[in-house]
């Protein structure tokens, strides 16, 4: 999260907005109330079994005691080992990866936009064909690259690398992508272009600024999400979501933006669907957090998910507009972060993932607020059914112990002199958008999780991996923050997550501990229809 401002124009909905009002009756069903075919939804997964050799958690699921913290975290792990490191500087919020068939698999991730202590600035190029020896092999130093913050994606079909200008947040409209059709470890540079410049020369005249991207599936388009603050020295945020032609590469233009028109709501994470034309968009609400609107039911919720028709950008029509076509908006999670359209047994459904709990971003305060609600004080993912696309509906939530309100006096002294990202989740990942059978997940204080989604209503932990607490701050975290980084604390685990079913592996980043190569053990994973083709995953 970080910097942002209001342009662009207002979208009216197509049809009225699905909104969810009253999230503390949700969160009931998800305490042993029956949806609709009768069976019980649990409150939280079931906690994986893992196996004689591992270092499971001592506390609750998800959390790491304050004794723990005190003492210097050494890691929690439950069906997966660490087999290989690459820590460099660290890492911030995102990573992405190409696979050349089988003959090379390259890693890519963001770093932080501080230059204080750095090695080398900018994207790492990392080659981890060998998931034992995962090598460096470049660093990305256009002006897109030196921080991408959530924005640094890979096209599979095109075999293009693409970010926008997210420095810190929020830093300006430039678009850069690069080739890695040849050799995936030495990306060739196309545009490093400002989109929407005044004079009309790079599209549409538009200031937009970068922090969130996602390709279209056929590499034609790729969107932003531009969240900034409103003029220097307001409180207030808002922003635009973003298209970008990239149908020639070598010259990405803006051809349409938008804003959400959620009142009180702003931008953040988007996906897009196999054909082009629709959008599984965020309306990302209780930012400020205010306490007091969790239990007024005069107060709508703001945070959620955001249906839209793209059909006239993706056939570039003029003037294309994105129009809205439903949406399912909660008051149990907030600071929407992003979207997976996926199917499971042949059934379509979104993965959606919150950034802040249901108080805020988060303060102590707003944790507090949240548990006297009887509501999550910490972010999840969750399953959406969007069999119908104009009447989505939440079936699952992927609650941990810690995210059980009733647990709050247990979780909280945990965090203490700690705000904005503690325990939660922030981006997940499956194994195949296409037959979704498994979801990776980082949530921050509580590592790196994976869960079997065979059955959507019922999502159960099968692994999942917390690394050691860093002594010594990565330069090229955001970890490090008042409020954030403590020496020996657990880290943030906060990135995407890329299941490998032929290896049986799995990697991510985490801030303090760069780039981890995991493998599963006591045969959790994967399950016999699982598979990971290249682009599938997020």
């Amino acid at each position: 999260m970080s910097t942002w401002s209001l342009h662009g124009l207002h979208v009216k909905p197509m049809m009225s907005a699905v909104i969810t009002l009253s999230c503390i009756a949700l969160w009931g069903v998800a305490q042993g109330g029956k949806p609709s075919d009768g069976g019980p939804v649990p409150l939280t997964v079931p906690k994986a079994t893992c196996g004689p050799n591992d270092h499971p958690e001592t506390g609750l699921q998800g959390q790491v005691p304050a004794a723990l913290r005190a003492s210097g975290f050494k890691g929690f792990n439950c069906n997966l080992e660490l087999i290989g490191q690459s820590k460099g500087d660290g890492a911030n919020w995102q990573t992405t990866e190409f696979r050349d068939g089988r003959a090379r698999v390259c890693a890519y991730h963001g770093t932080s936009f501080s230059t204080v202590n750095r090695t080398h600035l900018g994207v790492p190029v990392i080659d981890i064909t060998e998931p034992s020896a995962p090598t460096p092999t470049g660093y990305l130093t256009t002006i897109s690259m030196l921080d991408p913050w959530e924005s640094l994606k890979v096209n599979e079909r095109r075999q293009l690398l693409a970010a926008d200008n997210g420095h810190n947040g929020g830093g300006g409209p430039e678009v850069d992508i690069y080739d890695i059709s040849g050799d995936c470890r030495s990306p060739q540079l196309l545009a490093s272009v400002a989109v929407g410049k005044a004079d009309g020369s790079t599209g549409i005249p538009d200031p937009v600024v970068g922090h969130e991207g996602a390709w279209a599936p056929d590499g034609l388009t790729y969107y932003g999400g531009d969240l900034r603050f409103a003029p220097p020295g307001a409180t207030t945020r808002t922003g635009q979501y973003y298209a970008v032609d990239t149908s020639d590469p070598t010259k990405p233009t803006l051809i349409s933006h938008w804003t959400t028109g959620v009142v009180g709501a702003i931008v953040h994470g988007m996906s897009i669907s196999d054909d082009g034309n629709r959008g599984y968009f965020v309306s990302l609400g209780g930012l400020s957090g205010t306490p007091a609107d969790l239990t007024d039911p005069t107060k709508p919720a703001t945070n959620g998910l955001l249906i839209y028709d793209l059909s006239e950008i993706q056939a570039r029509a003029p003037n294309p507009q994105a129009r809205l076509i439903s949406s399912v908006l909660w008051k149990d999670g907030s600071v929407a972060q992003h979207t997976i359209p996926v199917k499971i047994d042949g059934k379509p459904f979104v993965i959606f993932v919150d950034e802040g709990g249901s108080g805020g971003l988060s303060s102590a305060a707003q944790e507090h607020a949240a548990c006297a609600a009887g509501l999550p004080p910490f972010p999840m993912a969750r399953i959406i059914d969007i069999s119908d696309e104009t009447k989505p509906k939440i079936v699952s939530r992927l609650a941990l112990e810690i995210h059980n309100p009733a647990n709050c006096p247990n979780v909280l002294p945990d965090l203490v002199g700690l705000s904005t990202f503690t325990y939660g989740s922030h981006y997940c990942s499956v194994d195949n958008k296409h037959h979704a059978t498994t979801l990776a997940c980082g949530y921050f204080n509580s590592g790196i999780r994976v869960f079997d989604i065979r059955d959507p209503l019922r999502p159960k932990e099968i692994a999942y991996f917390n690394p050691p607490g860093a002594t010594t701050a990565s330069p090229g975290s955001n970890h490090v923050r008042p409020g954030g980084w403590v020496a020996g604390g657990p880290d943030w685990c906060s990135a995407q997550v890329h299941l490998d079913h032929s290896r049986g592996t799995v990697w991510s980043t985490c801030q303090d501990n760069g780039l981890l190569m995991l493998k599963f053990t006591n045969g959790v994973w994967p399950f016999p229809e699982s598979a990971t083709p290249p682009g599938q995953q997020n």
